[in-house]
């Protein structure tokens, strides 16, 4: 059984989003296919939960081969795109000059449904832990208002070259 939304995926705003997919890679340092998220639609530093959303097109780099005929998105894609969300929001939070937020783990990783192209991605994320050498990030995914996953992303500050 999933657990409660952070945060009702439908009430939020895609047409308006708070960071463009051009602020959030000039955080951070994914480029080309691995550019996960398109917008930042939602960030509250009080109660640590944040949103963002990715679209999902039919003639993405992985929809050949996964699979044949009836692309499926990627689960480790889900997961990076997670923590994409994970890493600006620690930027917003705690940012630390030189370094970028590589990905540490994911725990409790569940995947619930099957997302198929074209359709968007709704992330919802929740602070549970923000450290200088730490961050810890409940993420939920929804397809039109259902939750295809949800994990507990961990990562680190890491040196930019």
């Amino acid at each position: 059984m999933p657990r409660a939304p952070f945060l009702d995926p439908n009430s939020l705003d895609c047409s308006k989003p708070l960071y463009s997919r051009e602020q959030i890679y000039q955080v951070l340092p994914q480029r080309h296919e691995f550019s996960q998220l398109d917008g930042i639609i939602h960030y509250d530093a009080n109660s640590g939960i944040s949103a963002g959303f990715r679209d999902v097109k039919p003639d993405e780099w992985w929809c050949r081969g996964h699979m044949p005929g009836q692309p499926l998105f990627p689960g480790v894609l889900m997961v990076e795109t997670g923590a994409h969300l994970a890493a600006f929001v620690q930027h917003l939070l705690m940012p630390i000059e030189g370094t970028f937020l590589g990905f540490g783990g994911i725990d409790d990783a569940k995947f619930r449904g099957a997302v198929v192209p074209p359709c968007r991605i709704i992330l919802v994320g929740k602070i549970v832990e923000a450290r200088p050498r730490r961050f810890i990030y409940d993420i939920q995914s929804f397809v039109q208002g259902v939750m295809v996953f949800e994990g507990r992303i961990s990562g680190m500050p890491l040196k930019a070259n």
